[in-house]
This record gives C-alpha cells, structure tokens and sequence, in this order.
C-alpha cells in the first residue's frame, strides 16, 4: 500500500513546481509582448532598408563593393544565434540540428556562436567555433549588433572566408517559432520592385558608390540586429508555451497523486475500522 507521508511530500513538491511553472509562464508573456513589439516594429525599417539597397544596386555589379563580391571557395561561416537560457521547449535543440544538417556533407565550416546553449552544444561535439560573442543578450541595442556585424563583415572583406550565413529561430506566431538558416555575406541584394512602373535612371548625390558604401554595412547591421530581435521573441514565446504545458502537466500529476492519496486513506481507514470491530468481537466473546 502507498505511503500516506510519502504521497504527500510528493503532492507539496508537485505543487510547488507548478507554482513556479505559472509564474515563468506569466513572465515569458509579458516579455513576449515587448519582444513581439520590438521584432514587428523593426521589420518595416529593415525592408525599407532593403529597398533602397535595391535601387542604389541595380544599376551597378557585384564588383562594386567587396561585401558583393562572389567567391566559390570552401570556407564557410555560420553566425548561429540561440539563447543563453534553457527551459523553453526544442527551442534550441531545433535550431542546433538544423545547423548539424547544415554541417553535413561541407567539410569543416567554421562557427560564430551568440548564446550560450548554441555553444555547450557544439563545443561538445567538437565544430570548428571560430568566435564566441558573450553577453550579447544583456542591454541588447543596436550598437552591440553592429558591432558583431562589422566583425563579420571585416573577415569577409579580408578574404578569410568566402561565405557567412545567419542561423535563428524566426518568430512566426505565439506557437510556432522556425530555424531558418540565411545567407548574409555576400549579399544577396533583394529584388527591386517590378510591374508595369516605367524604369527610373536615378541621379545619386553625392553618388552611387558613395551610397553604396555606406548602405551595405548598415544592410549587414539591421539583418544581425533583426535576427537577435527575431530570436528574442520566438525564445520567450517557446519558453511560455513549454512554462504553460510543464503547469498542465503538473496538474494532472497532481489529479493523480490526489486520486491515489484518497484512495490509500480510505484503505488505511477501512483497515482500522476492521481491525476495531474485530478487537472488539474478540472482546465480547471473552
């Protein structure tokens, strides 16, 4: 028969372990709120940014700046972007392994890791970590993602490697939250609007190059700067969807265990009451 002490102390620690669940699960969403804002407020500004580019690149070639130039060789760097903290769900398990299939079949990129589940992850299987950014996360602004960016774009430049792809989680909606793996250097210009517009020869003051340089570094900053934000909101929207599934859970062990405590009091009492009622026959027969 069950422990009543036992089962008891078990109900206590369960239900502790829910009270802590509901207050990180109420945590995580009024941080996804600032987040969300943060990631959708950005979005315009980044793809205004990416227009201009566009416009400003049309009329020239890749050859123009070094950050567009194309080289086919085999050094590949991916700046891999998860969270410093755990408990929320597959939120990085899902992103290293998608970056591990990215891995496969291409020799030995090398790493840049933000976050430090990403590199508890790989530096225990042994990938090539390049650099480690640390405390990227704490007063996250601009100015720290720029400074990441300029890094990456300076070996680049350099020739050190010949690619540089960005790996995050994009926030999609409150449940779900994709690994996307995108390339950032060299940079992949976006299409400039198209449809029945007549085409405009623009006149650049103080002049396209000019333009050109100063935009292609700030292009590189905002796609950092937009996938820290990205990754910031689908992190809290994955830690509250794990905090509000792990307090379900805890409530239904708790359903359980109160449903076994019951019944083993009720034996415990029945028990007693036999062994009274038989004491007590024992007795009127004497």
């Amino acid at each position: 028969m069950p422990n009543l002490k036992a089962i008891r102390r078990r109900i206590g620690s369960v239900r502790s372990t829910q009270k802590i669940t509901r207050a990180m699960k109420m945590v995580a969403a009024a941080r996804l709120r600032k987040a969300q804002s943060a990631a959708e407020s950005f979005r315009p500004y980044a793809d205004v940014l990416a227009s201009m580019l566009a416009r400003v690149a049309s009329q020239g070639s890749e050859q123009d700046h070094p950050l567009l130039e194309r080289r086919e060789g085999p050094n590949r760097l991916l700046l891999v972007i998860s969270s410093d903290r755990g408990l929320c769900g597959g939120f990085n398990a899902n992103l290293c392994r998608e970056v591990q299939s990215q891995l496969s079949g291409e020799g030995h990129p090398s790493l840049a890791l933000i976050g430090r589940k990403a590199g508890d992850y790989f530096e225990r299987r042994g990938a090539n970590v390049w650099h480690k950014f640390r405390d990227v996360y704490e007063d996250l602004s601009y100015d720290k993602a720029a400074a990441v960016a300029r890094d990456l774009a300076a070996q680049y430049a350099a020739g050190q490697v010949d690619r540089i792809d960005l790996a995050y989680n994009e926030f999609v909606s409150m449940m779900s939250q994709k690994p996307t793996v995108r390339q950032l250097l060299p940079v992949v210009l976006p299409q400039a609007e198209s449809g029945n517009e007549a085409v405009v020869d623009y006149l650049f003051e103080p002049g396209r190059d000019e333009i050109l340089s100063r935009l292609l570094p700030r292009y590189i900053e905002v796609q950092v700067f937009r996938a820290l934000l990205e990754s910031i909101a689908a992190e809290q929207a994955a830690r509250m969807a794990a905090m509000e599934g792990a307090t379900n859970n805890a409530q239904e062990m708790l359903d359980h265990l109160t449903l076994v405590y019951n019944r083993a009091r009720q034996s415990a009492i029945t028990r007693e009451l036999i062994e009274i009622v038989g004491g007590a026959e024992a007795l009127h027969q004497a």
